[in-house]
């Protein structure tokens, strides 16, 4: 069966679109923003008769032209129409008072990862919460998870909330765009005139895992580009708060890690020594790489890819958050004194005297763990699956495709 995204359905059919009749409509969106047959949803709503009056734009852009990682877009004018763009990943990462007085309805289409701390989560809470203040409706045009239900990692602590951590959610959450908006009204109390335009024949476990065969991929960022990416993403993006290369400068990024003073057929072994029904459900292969910018740039990178595709893929046993977090293990394990995490010199992401790895993980907990000598794996297990089993069990109820 051919699945519609939100958007088809919407340009489909009419009596979607009826309610919309006489409102100013906005539309939050990004490159991956397409519809099936691969014209932007901007173009596609113009041209089926939506008054759209302005244009939000999340991290990396309406156009996602900027490729490094925390780079900041500034507004615009939309040189075809003429239509304001706002900037959601500048000077202000939440909607201001003035662009939320251009519109009555704000269309939310973004292609998301399914993990925590990728920002469009974020960007989703921020505009639900100045809708609540403004009187101003939702509606997310729902797209899959490529990463499927499956849910991994620890909750989020209090007291750890970031622009990639919106509150108490695991690394990998299992929920669409729309499922996500309603946790968000539900967990914050937001009271927003709110609805999800339903995917037609989404199939979480059925082909493709989450991400249909039907459709093709589209980079909803610039280092998202392709679905073994997206699957692994929840546990390789833990690489942005670590001295390793994540891949950034290369045509394979957040699939793999490395660098240049690492032994990856060694850090292999050590994994599959150290806990071997970790890497269940993958393959795991020794490679080089130079990246062209960011770290380690133009010096030459032992690395380990991630291969979460293919024959050696099995979806419900990959556990990539712990995948990462084994390779980390194996580099503290054969290099006790390895300059692992990266240092509170680097802000990331909007934030100040906190390690890039414990903003990452929303507390210290997996960093703690790595560098404990004596932890082993069941220590990471002891804290992380209680709180995996409590995010399916307050999220049962909000899936909307069985």
């Amino acid at each position: 069966m051919t699945v519609k995204f939100g958007i088809d359905r919407m340009l489909a059919d009419p009596a979607l679109r009826q309610p919309l009749e006489g409102q100013r409509v906005a539309l939050l969106a990004h490159p991956a923003s397409m519809t099936a047959d691969l014209a932007h949803s901007l173009d596609a709503l113009i041209a089926a008769g939506v008054n759209i009056t302005a244009v939000f734009g999340p991290q990396h852009g309406v156009r996602g032209d900027l490729q490094d990682n925390m780079m900041e877009s500034p507004d615009f004018t939309d040189p075809f129409y003429g239509i304001p763009c706002f900037s959601l990943y500048g000077e202000v990462r939440r909607p201001t008072d003035a662009s939320m007085q251009s519109f009555d309805v704000l269309l939310v289409d973004l292609q998301d990862l399914g993990c925590r701390i990728y920002t469009y989560v974020t960007t989703l809470l921020y505009v639900l919460e100045a809708a609540a203040s403004h009187g101003k409706a939702v509606w997310v045009l729902d797209r899959p998870n490529p990463a499927g239900r499956p849910v991994e990692g620890n909750l989020l602590r209090p007291g750890w909330e970031s622009f990639v951590g919106a509150g108490p959610m695991v690394m990998r959450h299992g929920l669409t765009m729309g499922e996500m908006g309603r946790w968000f009204l539900r967990h914050f109390g937001l009271d927003v005139d709110y609805r999800v335009i339903e995917m037609e024949g989404w199939d979480p476990e059925g082909a493709g895992f989450g991400w249909p065969s039907s459709r093709v991929w589209i980079n909803p960022s610039p280092n998202a580009p392709n679905v073994n990416m997206a699957r692994a993403y929840a546990g390789t993006v833990m690489v942005e708060g670590a001295t390793l290369s994540e891949g950034r400068g290369t045509t394979r990024p957040l699939e793999l890690f490395g660098a240049p003073d690492v032994d990856a057929r060694a850090v292999i072994a050590e994994m599959q020594r150290l806990a071997p029904d970790w890497l269940a459900g993958c393959k795991l292969r020794d490679c080089w790489f130079e990246p062209t910018f960011h770290k380690h740039v133009g010096r030459l990178n032992s690395g380990v890819h991630i291969h979460a595709e293919g024959p050696h893929y099995d979806h419900r046993a990959f556990r990539p958050w712990r995948v990462q977090a084994l390779g980390f293990k194996a580099i503290r394990t054969l290099y006790p004194d390895y300059p692992l995490w990266r240092g509170l010199d680097f802000k990331y992401e909007y934030t100040n005297d906190v390690l890039a790895i414990d903003v990452i993980n929303g507390g210290p907990m997996l960093r703690e763990w790595v560098d404990d000598m004596g932890a082993a794996p069941g220590d990471l297990d002891a804290f992380a699956r209680p709180d995996e089993a409590a995010w399916q069990d307050q999220t049962a109820d909000l899936l909307l495709y069985p």
